[in-house]
């Protein structure tokens, strides 16, 4: 514990990873590229941890750190959950993605990622792309998610726009009793990459589509090539429909919005919808289905495992087929034991997580080496 000058005790760094069991938090700071980068490494009992790197400007490191370890941890949830031989990391950049980014920085960090000698993987996140990534490609193996012309599968947002439609459908067959989602009333709030992939599946399927986003400009560009109606950020929440979609930040469904929505189901790719778990048993409470956002949104990951071992496309996508049958499954066992479907799935993996344990534990010697990755 660290102590601060009023006498209180507040938790270290140690402290988190000791209560969350979180394996490894490794810092990285380079002068002359200005790159301040944190990687966290949640779990690796299934394989080396994957996860992107994020680019953004947090207001200190404290905050930095709690956004590497809270989304480590979904990554872990996420491989685990839909049956990925992989663990769950993810590494965070401290700066501004429109005004930072430099070609020595992004080599710095591919450095960085390489000196970890495979317990970590990484891809793209918000703030970065996939340009960025082919510079951390030059000083690491260790990255996946690249584009098609150097072996990777391409545009995760369709992988990823896939399964959450997929999703959608097994939710509306539970609420509705019919897997199709025409007619219904659907909100997309965020039509970024992955909100916009997902709009063909909604229009093929003659939902009725409402689309709310703060870029204005962005908004008005979908508008115009999808059908569908704009509204507010506000009215996104408030506004009476079958299926509320959020595609883009986390942290969406918090005490102030929850009592607002008016919705039998939520199911959208945003990473940590729920502001604290607890949020899961409120929306339980009030009877609103909820999608767990790393299951319903795993597609994209399982497209970018796949490039690992040598990216085959119609393999990818028979597995993102398979986020609708363990979403059936992770419906199941909430009806079955009365638990918020947010439970349902954290049991899910972590079942999983302790049966690789298990094994780790019977069959493998002490002095079996450790593994480095799935790159050579």
């Amino acid at each position: 514990m660290v102590t601060t000058r009023s006498g209180k005790e507040r938790a270290g760094v140690f402290d988190q990873l000791t209560s969350l069991d979180q394996e490894e938090l490794v810092f990285f700071h380079h002068s002359p590229s200005r790159l301040k980068a944190i990687v966290a490494i949640d779990n690796t009992a299934l394989g080396p941890a994957l996860g992107g790197m994020r680019m953004f400007p947090y207001a200190s490191e404290k905050e930095a750190i709690q956004d590497a370890l809270r989304l480590a941890r979904a990554m872990t949830y996420k491989a685990a959950v839909t049956g990925l031989n992989f663990g769950g990391g993810k590494a965070v950049i401290i700066g501004d993605p429109r005004t930072d980014k430099s070609e020595e920085l992004f080599r710095a960090f591919g450095r960085f990622v390489h000196s970890l000698g495979g317990r970590y993987i990484t891809s793209t996140d918000v703030g970065t792309t996939v340009e960025d990534l082919i510079i951390v490609r030059q000083e690491t193996p260790y990255v996946t998610g690249l584009p098609v012309d150097m072996g990777g599968g391409g545009d995760t947002s369709i992988a990823t726009a896939t399964g959450v439609w997929k999703g959608m459908k097994v939710f509306a067959k539970e609420v509705f009793g019919k897997e199709s989602l025409a007619g219904l009333r659907i909100v997309v709030q965020g039509v970024g990459k992955v909100g916009k992939s997902l709009l063909p599946h909604l229009v093929d399927e003659g939902a009725k589509i409402f689309i709310s986003d703060r870029d204005r400009e962005r908004l008005k560009r979908v508008s115009e090539e999808f059908p569908s109606t704009i509204i507010s950020p506000d009215e996104a929440y408030s506004i009476a429909c079958d299926i509320f979609s959020p595609n883009g930040l986390g942290g969406v469904l918090n005490d102030e919005t929850i009592p607002l929505l008016r919705c039998p189901i939520v199911a959208g790719a945003a990473n940590n919808q729920l502001a604290e778990p607890r949020h899961g048993y409120a929306l339980h409470k009030r009877k609103i289905w909820y999608a767990p956002d790393y299951v319903i949104n795993a597609g994209g990951l399982i497209n970018v495992c796949d490039e690992l071992q040598g990216y085959c496309q119609p393999r990818a996508w028979r597995q993102i087929d398979r986020i609708a049958e363990t979403l059936a499954e992770i419906i199941s066992i909430s009806k079955e034991k009365g638990v918020p479907t947010s439970e349902a799935a954290d049991w899910l993996a972590q079942k999983r997580i302790k049966m690789m344990r298990e094994v780790q534990r019977i069959y493998v010697p002490a002095t079996y080496p450790a593994r480095t990755g799935g790159l050579p």
